[in-house]
């Protein structure tokens, strides 16, 4: 297959901040918000004119919206994100389209899968880079690994060709910057579509052991995906895969290497890099929000919700919600587990958190193993001024670190 044709302009590619937002810390603003205003009214930014607009900031109200789908349809996500990741965008169906759908989708993400996917592609991309920067001594995690490794594990896991990975990353960008560059973004999800077309195709005929042959053959009481509906999930799984892997595996190892006393537990004892896996997605989660539209005249904590009316949720401040995580804005480890809502909740959780974790543990694992001692690189820190950024999505603008000689 010949591959993609990539500018050097995006050998040293990265997301910036017009994706993400540039905020530090966006959490006393939130709190203030959960506390005086847990349900705020405002117009929508996209149309002053159309349908008001609602944010919710605390776990217990953005738990039951999630839980009612019925009331709080998805839709919204399909009309928005549809002309770049097209109309079956499964993160957008309702039940109960949305089951039978998810439940094709799924039987490419079985534990089995998993299982393959660690031991012969994920361990292999993760030493990879190791390899290219062990005898330095030093790194910037950012560039040299957290952004790329996702890329080329969904690569892998897709079956395609692994060297293509920075022009995925390019999709990937122009695809969840729709709305601030639309011709992009439009134009990405077309180029994308004509890049699976005829791999789609030769997959029905010969699949192999990847996640496209696993869709184009996925079937269940005679239903199966069609093209369009195929191309519409990978729409999905390129930037979602990619960011949320490259964000939350860089907001974990900042908050370890900052946390130097909690980074030395792990490095001791790995049966803890699970817990700090999902307390660093509950402190800083690589994406703060996400959406849906009321589906008929509710309320919520008392306040009228109108049909039609869009609702967001913050993710990012149900995490931070004393009544759920006592001393929320303190990172540690240690603490007894609470349910964030990093990947959603209810019917529409995260079909891919099981990969992004796997992978997040995969990467450090291996970081540890095979860079003794390592650490934040302090001077170089403060020079480049290195901090997790983003009120849309967060993580770190740099990882400079050392370690010792093996």
């Amino acid at each position: 297959m010949t591959t993609v044709e990539v500018d050097d302009k995006f050998e040293h590619f990265n997301f910036d901040y017009s994706i993400a937002g540039d905020v530090r810390d966006p959490y006393p603003k939130l709190a203030i918000k959960r506390e005086t205003t847990p349900v705020e009214a405002s117009q929508s930014d996209f149309d002053p004119d159309g349908p008001p607009s609602f944010y919710l900031y605390r776990h217990a109200d953005i738990t039951r919206m999630f839980k009612d789908n019925a009331t709080f349809s998805s839709a919204n996500l399909r009309e928005a994100m549809g002309p770049s990741m097209g109309d079956h965008i499964i993160l957008g169906l309702d039940e109960p389209e949305h089951r039978q759908k998810r439940a094709l989708v799924s039987t490419a993400f079985r534990q089995r899968a998993l299982a393959r996917w660690e031991e012969t592609l994920v361990e292999r991309v993760v030493n990879d880079l190791i390899d290219k920067f062990v005898d330095r001594g030093e790194a910037n995690l950012v560039p040299e690994f957290t952004f790329i490794f996702p890329s080329r594990v969904v690569s892998g896991v897709l079956g395609l060709p692994e060297e293509d990975f920075r022009q995925f990353q390019r999709w990937a960008l122009a695809i969840i910057s729709l709305f601030s560059d639309w011709e992009a973004g439009v134009a990405a999800g077309a180029e994308l579509r004509e890049y699976l077309s005829k791999i789609l195709a030769q997959r029905r005929i010969e699949p192999g052991e990847d996640v496209i042959s696993d869709l184009a053959n996925a079937e269940i009481d005679g239903e199966r995906l069609e093209d369009d509906e195929i191309f519409s999930f990978i729409g999905l799984l390129l930037p979602a895969g990619i960011e949320t892997t490259f964000r939350s595996s860089g907001n974990l190892l900042y908050l370890l290497l900052t946390h130097p006393e909690q980074l030395e537990a792990v490095r001791n004892d790995r049966s803890l890099l699970p817990q700090a896996i999902e307390e660093a997605l509950r402190f800083e989660p690589p994406l703060l929000l996400t959406g849906r539209v009321a589906t008929q005249d509710t309320e919520i904590a008392g306040v009228p919700i109108p049909a039609g009316s869009f609702v967001t949720p913050s993710l990012a401040s149900a995490n931070r919600d004393p009544a759920v995580f006592p001393d929320p804005d303190r990172f540690d480890i240690f603490r007894t587990p609470g349910q964030h809502l990093s990947f959603a909740h209810g019917v529409h959780v995260c079909l891919g958190m099981h990969l992004a974790r796997m992978e997040t543990r995969v990467a450090i694992n291996a970081l540890l193993d095979r860079l003794p001692n390592l650490r934040l690189d302090e001077e170089r820190a403060t020079r480049e001024d290195a901090h997790i950024h983003g009120e849309i999505f967060r993580s770190p603008t740099c990882l400079p670190v050392r370690w010792d000689p093996a």
